[in-house]
C-alpha cells in the first residue's frame, strides 16, 4: 500500500500533468485563428482560395457551435458521474481531469474549425465562435477552485486539492 505522502506526489504530479497539456490544448489553435484572423482583416496578402458551396461554410459553423454545445453536456454528464459515495477521491480527481482534457481536445477541434472557417469563407460567424471558445476556455481551466466546486469537496478533500496544486520552491 502505498503511503499518504506517496499518493499527495502522485496526485501532484498528475495534477501537473493535467495543467501542461490543458495549456497545450488551449495554445495550439492560436496561431491558426491568429492568421486567419489577420488575413481577413488585413488584405495586405492575398490567398487562392477555390470557391467553396456555402453549404460548407453553414456546416463548420453549425460543427463549430455543436462542439461548444458538446463539450459542455459531456464535461457536466461526466462530473455528474463523480458524485457517487463509492469513488474515493483519487478516481473523482482522476475522473475530473480526464474529462477536462476531453473536453480541451473538442475546444481545440473547435478552435481550428473557426480558424478554417474563417479563412476559407471570411464569416464573422467564425469570429463569434471562436470567441465563444475563449471564453469557454478560461472559464473551464482547472483551478483548485474549479475542482473543489466540480467535485463538491469538502474539508479534508478540498485541503487536498489545495495541496497537490501548491507550487513547491526550487
Amino acid at each position: 500500500m502505498l503511503s499518504p505522502k506517496t499518493g499527495l506526489d502522485e496526485l501532484k504530479r498528475k495534477y501537473r500533468v493535467l495543467e501542461r497539456n490543458v495549456l497545450l490544448l488551449i495554445v495550439i489553435p492560436l496561431p491558426f485563428f491568429s492568421y486567419a484572423y489577420l488575413y481577413t482583416t488585413g488584405k495586405s496578402r492575398s490567398l487562392s482560395i477555390p470557391d467553396l458551396p456555402d453549404l460548407l461554410n453553414y456546416l463548420l459553423l453549425t460543427l463549430a457551435f455543436g462542439g461548444l454545445l458538446v463539450q459542455q453536456i459531456r464535461f457536466n454528464q461526466g462530473l455528474k458521474s463523480t458524485h457517487r459515495n463509492s469513488l474515493t477521491f483519487d478516481e473523482r480527481f482522476l475522473i475530473y481531469a480526464r474529462i477536462t482534457v476531453d473536453r480541451y481536445w473538442i475546444l481545440l477541434v473547435v478552435g481550428i474549425l473557426c480558424s478554417t472557417g474563417l479563412l476559407l469563407f471570411e464569416n464573422p460567424g467564425f469570429t463569434i465562435a471562436y470567441a465563444s471558445c475563449l471564453i469557454v476556455v478560461s472559464l473551464g481551466k482547472p483551478t483548485p477552485d474549479r475542482i473543489v466546486s466540480g467535485l463538491r469537496l469538502k474539508n479534508e478533500e478540498k485541503d487536498k486539492v489545495y495541496e497537490i496544486s501548491r507550487r513547491e520552491d526550487l
